[in-house]
């Protein structure tokens, strides 16, 4: 699941990125409206969209008229200080999914966070099971027989993202982007790391990750 906040306060904004990555969403962050715009633009996909209404550049009703134009259906929260009606009804008219005012409450953002998710998930089965693995792509977390699997954050994106695809290649790059945002650096050699970490914790469960050179990583139930 990937994240794109859209907030100029620095402080809120870095402590909005550590909160969604505590939860394990790969997030990106920018600080102004135009950006905003450009990163919704690309091919990149998006799970969730955080916005401001007070960005710089571009407003934020801008950037929401722009993305619903686009048909770009990701959901949207609108996180500002206007607390106006009008400025209420707008962002909604306009196909935001939910408004919250500033201050506010972090578990109760985090909860909407999920329910907007799951919403997205609507009709789609949210838990993947692989033998004895399952993995719950709305709470996020995986079990072996109904006891947790003990994950870090990149641990558990770079799961998510193959057990999303059991029994199809992913490359390097697609756990790169799943794991890590823009702004961060990211190196074949730490997706290694971290599927070698995953190949010990899941075979308890009879699931093995295997290598496919020169292609990427399959996860497969071993007893298939």
């Amino acid at each position: 699941m990937r994240i794109l906040i859209a907030e100029d306060d620095e402080v809120l904004a870095d402590g909005l990125c550590n909160s969604m990555r505590h939860l394990g969403y790969a997030v990106d962050c920018v600080n102004d409206g135009l950006a905003a715009k450009l990163i919704l633009s690309g091919e990149q996909p998006f799970d969730l969209v955080i916005l401001d209404l007070g960005l710089p550049k571009v407003d934020g009703f801008s950037v929401l008229r722009s993305l619903r134009e686009n048909n770009r259906q990701v959901p949207v929260i609108i996180l500002t200080a206007r607390d106006a009606e009008g400025d209420r009804v707008k962002g909604l008219d306009l196909g935001a999914d939910d408004y919250m005012i500033k201050p506010f409450s972090l578990p109760e953002l985090e909860a909407r966070v999920r329910a907007l998710i799951r919403r997205g998930q609507c009709g789609v089965n949210p838990l993947y099971v692989c033998s004895a693995l399952i993995f719950d792509s709305i709470e996020r977390r995986a079990t072996i027989n109904g006891t947790p699997l003990e994950l870090t954050t990149r641990e558990l994106s770079v799961l998510e993202a193959l057990i999303l695809r059991t029994g199809k290649v992913v490359s390097k790059e697609q756990l790169i982007e799943r794991v890590y945002s823009y702004s961060e650096e990211a190196s074949n050699n730490a997706i290694e790391v971290y599927i070698h970490r995953l190949r010990k914790k899941v075979e308890p469960a009879g699931v093995t990750i295997r290598t496919v050179r020169g292609l990427g990583y399959i996860i497969e139930n071993l007893a298939a």
